[in-house]
């Protein structure tokens, strides 16, 4: 096999297909995540937190504290909305409910065991159904 039937063979299987659609829609679906959360959350984080502390330009040492806690707490955000977006929200309308499997086996009257549903005696008692 050459390697341009290689390569054509793996570009064609579904779960490389399947990531490259995932990655594209998952980059569409960040930056409406990103604009609800600069729009709409944000603002009324302000409302909690006074504007005129730069909490995230707090420096120890060396160590830009304030950038990694004003990261943390964007991601933290970022989460709770799509936990509440997508989970909780979209979730109720996404629900699927599956029918029961149909049952492979019954019950012995006589010693309570599960035995085949053809089946005319019990295989551990010997009882007739």
């Amino acid at each position: 096999m050459s390697m341009k039937d290689e390569f054509k063979a793996f570009i064609m299987k579904g779960n490389v297909i399947d990531l490259a659609v995932a990655v594209v829609i998952g980059g569409a679906f960040g930056k409406i995540i990103t604009a609800f959360v600069d729009g709409i959350v944000m603002p009324l984080v302000t409302y909690v937190l006074p504007a005129n502390i730069k909490w995230e330009e707090w420096v120890l040492a060396k160590f830009r504290v304030g950038a990694v806690l004003g990261a943390t707490v964007n991601f933290l955000i970022i989460a709770l909305v799509i936990f509440i977006v997508l989970i909780k929200f979209l979730g109720r309308f996404i629900k699927k409910e599956e029918a029961p499997a149909a049952p492979t086996t019954k019950e012995c009257p006589a010693c309570l065991e599960q035995v085949p549903l053809k089946a005319t005696r019990c295989k551990h008692c010997t009882s007739q159904f």
